[in-house]
C-alpha cells in the first residue's frame, strides 16, 4: 500500500496584496514633497502596471517606492518586468511594467531536468504553467523544495498543493 505524495511548483502572486501595494504607492506619491506636483499616475491593469510621470528621475523614485511596498507585502521583485521608457505628450514619460505569472516552458524544463538528474526516486511532470513533483517519500519532496529554492530562476516560485 505505497501512497505517493506530490506538490506543484508555480509562479504566481497575491493579486490583492499587489492592489494594496499600488494603493500605498499612490498615497506615497501624493504625500511626498518631491513627487506631489508631478501629476504622477500609477494604474494597475490585468497584466501590467502603467506609470505616467513628468521625468525619468521621478520614474526612478516611483520604482523605488513600488519595490519597497511590494517587498513589505511579501511580493517577489521578480514579478515585475520593467518595459522601455516611452515619451508621452507634454514632456512626460510613460512606462509599462509587465506582471510575470506562470512558468515558461523553458524554465519548467530546467526545473524538471534538475529534479531528474539529482533525485532518482522523484518524478517531475510539466503541466501547462506549473511543474508537478511526486514521490513516495515526503522527505524526498522536501529535499527537492530546498534544492529548487537554492537555484536562482528569473521568476518567483511558490510550492502549492502539498499532499
Amino acid at each position: 500500500m505505497a501512497s505517493t505524495y506530490s506538490f506543484d511548483i508555480v509562479s504566481d502572486f497575491d493579486r490583492q496584496e499587489l492592489v494594496n501595494a499600488i494603493d500605498q504607492v499612490c498615497r506615497d506619491i501624493k504625500s511626498r514633497y518631491d513627487l506631489k506636483d508631478t501629476n504622477t499616475t500609477v494604474e494597475l491593469g490585468e497584466t501590467k502596471i502603467t506609470v505616467n510621470t513628468d521625468s525619468e528621475f521621478t520614474l526612478q523614485a516611483v520604482h523605488t517606492i513600488l519595490r519597497e511596498k511590494a517587498a513589505k507585502r511579501n511580493l517577489s521583485q521578480k514579478i515585475f518586468e520593467f518595459g522601455k521608457i516611452e515619451s508621452a505628450s507634454g514632456n512626460r514619460v510613460r512606462q509599462e511594467i509587465t506582471l510575470k505569472k506562470g512558468i515558461s516552458q523553458d524554465i519548467a524544463k530546467q526545473i524538471s531536468k534538475l529534479i531528474r538528474d539529482e533525485y532518482k526516486k522523484v518524478q517531475a511532470s510539466i503541466q501547462s504553467d506549473a511543474v508537478r513533483v511526486s514521490a513516495k517519500s515526503k522527505d524526498d519532496l522536501q529535499a527537492v523544495m530546498q534544492r529548487v529554492k537554492q537555484e536562482d530562476y528569473p521568476v518567483a516560485l511558490q510550492f502549492t498543493n502539498y499532499r
